[in-house]
């Protein structure tokens, strides 16, 4: 299991506090260091079922600094991947990745679901 955060995010330290507290065993990577690849975040989105809009950033400064608000109903799959893999600040984070799915942000009963065996 992965857990990919940025460490200054308060939603990302009460996600792993979470998990410390379930006591479930991950791996943990900065996203902002080690940025996720576009083979990597192709392979988790379509693990998630869920719409590609959900792995952006969507309240981040560089998701606002480039107008990805307009600019992203217009780009296709694969460019959207493509630009996520540029910056790990444009990914919508925690990110939590298991066999069963990914799941970005962090909420409870997704993420339970996913750490269920």
């Amino acid at each position: 299991m992965l857990v990919l955060c940025y460490p200054k995010c308060t939603t990302c330290q009460k996600a792993v506090k979470w998990l410390e507290e379930q006591g479930v065993s991950y791996t943990y990577r900065d996203i902002k260091e080690q940025n996720p690849t576009y083979e990597e975040l192709k392979a988790w989105y379509g693990r998630s079922g869920l719409p590609l809009k959900r792995f952006f950033n969507t309240s981040g400064l560089q998701y606002k600094a480039l107008g990805l608000k307009d600019r992203l109903p217009e780009m296709g799959e694969e460019e959207q991947l493509r630009l996520l893999a540029t910056d790990g600040m444009l990914v919508k984070r925690p990110l939590l990745v298991t066999e069963k799915g990914a799941f970005p942000g962090f909420r409870e009963a997704e993420w339970r679901r996913l750490i269920e065996e």
